[in-house]
């Protein structure tokens, strides 16, 4: 009898305990039904929770302060043709502004124009004018202020004192922009696109011009700038400080007033740009001021007076750009070491190399001069004798730049045949021993 009672018993805990089991089951396959049909639903029905704002000057909404205050987290404003002239108009709301038929915001030439206080913000298709000059505040057409996601997309900037001015910032798109600045004084002109404090920021496809700085950065990082046209800005087309780890491709800077700067910063970038007529007294197309660790590859430096010239620069790889037609090529200070300048082509340079040093830290092989008139006996497309790129001519224009007149002059062809003769003021480290005989393609 015992036997048999325990036989039942285990046999109605386990019972039980499967009853128990297909209950917990069949809860679990009724939740995971719903979820799928909620998701069902939601693929299948529109959101409806977007709300489109119209604003326009025959709309019910006359104002884009109005829209704003009427939008939610979200939501879309739609600025109808017009001139709007509302003062500082503060974004403090994750919204998409859209124009449609190029609506003028306009600042007065007093006011901010827009303040973006809000994360997850498109201004797209609006032409933005006359932000007010000041020798106090900033003012900008855009100020994206310690926000982040946020894009500037396809807009036309007109003589504004900031254009876009982004500060402590994250993970921001500004692409294909267009700035025409005052192009009047450097004191009365902001910079075109100003980063500061900002990390993952990306600048594309930008047209600049007329600003006192077409791009600055400044204690910055990672920060992506390509395909962006930057011309005839009162100061630099490019200019950045104390911006560790960004990267500059295949954008144009043309005629600026100084050209390209880059200074006290690491890991940096340079490649498939062109820096051409930066040309002026004390121009150039690239600065390099106190760079370390970086590389500049596959530049077009065209008609600068100066097309890359180094200060307190080192570890820096410079190889496969081509220098053609500029006053100097390459002008490396003292100060400047450890730098390597491989597969470059040098033509038609006034002078290839100058220095203020008569010893060299820094190292040049494999590069093509047009000025280098050896032989390859062997035929291995390397020149036989070593190549002395600095010459006597350009060490005395540095001491006397009245000398300059004899550039052409039948007297500077003897010093400069008398000099490869008998080398014996040139720096002698500062020597191609493997001069290519035909340009690097």
């Amino acid at each position: 009898m015992k036997a048999s009672r325990r036989k039942n018993s285990v046999q109605r805990h386990f019972a039980s305990e499967l009853i128990g089991t297909m209950s917990r089951l069949f809860l679990v396959l009724v939740s995971l039904h719903a979820i799928l049909v909620t998701s069902t639903d939601a693929l299948a029905t529109p959101d409806h929770s977007q709300k489109e704002i119209v604003v326009g000057k025959n709309s019910r909404i006359k104002s884009i302060k109005e829209g704003i205050q009427l939008a939610k987290n979200g939501d879309r404003l739609v600025i109808k043709g017009g001139v709007y002239a509302e003062g500082n108009i503060v974004i403090d709301k994750s919204i998409t502004i859209i124009g449609e038929g190029q609506p003028e915001i306009d600042g007065q030439n007093r006011f901010e124009v827009f303040t973006v206080r809000a994360s997850y913000v498109t201004l797209k298709g609006l032409v933005i004018k006359n932000a007010g000059i000041s020798s106090i505040h900033d003012n900008a057409a855009i100020r994206i202020d310690e926000v982040s996601n946020c894009t500037i997309e396809n807009n036309r900037f007109v003589h504004n004192f900031f254009t876009i001015y982004s500060a402590k910032a994250s993970d921001c798109l500004l692409k294909d922009n267009e700035i025409i600045g005052y192009d009047s004084a450097e004191s009365s002109s902001g910079n075109g696109i100003h980063l500061w404090d900002c990390r993952n920021i990306v600048i594309s496809g930008n047209r600049v011009s007329g600003q006192r700085d077409g791009i600055y950065l400044e204690f910055s990082r990672n920060v992506v700038i390509r395909d962006n046209h930057s011309e005839k800005n009162l100061r630099y087309g490019l200019h950045f400080m104390f911006s560790d780890s960004c990267k500059y491709f295949n954008n144009q800077f043309i005629n600026n007033g100084a050209g390209v700067a880059v200074m006290y910063s690491r890991f940096v970038e340079m490649k498939g740009n062109r820096f051409e007529s930066n040309w002026g007294p004390a121009s150039f197309g690239l600065l390099l001021k106190d760079i370390k660790d970086s590389r500049i590859t596959e530049n077009y430096l065209y008609k600068n007076t100066v097309g890359i010239y180094s200060e307190g620069s080192t570890k820096v790889t410079v190889d496969k750009n081509t220098f053609i037609r500029n006053g100097l090529a390459v002008k490396l200070m003292a100060s400047s070491t450890d730098s390597h300048f491989t597969g470059n082509n040098f033509m038609g340079n006034s002078f290839d190399v100058a220095t203020n040093s008569s010893h060299s830290l820094n190292y040049f092989e494999s590069n093509y001069w047009d000025n280098y008139k050896g032989y390859d006996l062997n035929k291995d497309g390397i020149g036989d004798i070593p190549f002395l790129p600095v010459r006597l001519y350009s060490m005395i224009i540095a001491d006397y730049p009245p000398a300059l007149i004899l550039l052409r002059s039948f007297f500077i062809d003897i010093l400069d045949m008398a000099e490869r003769a008998f080398p014996a003021l040139t720096p002698e480290t500062l020597v191609d021993k493997k001069p290519l005989m035909r340009r690097v393609t």
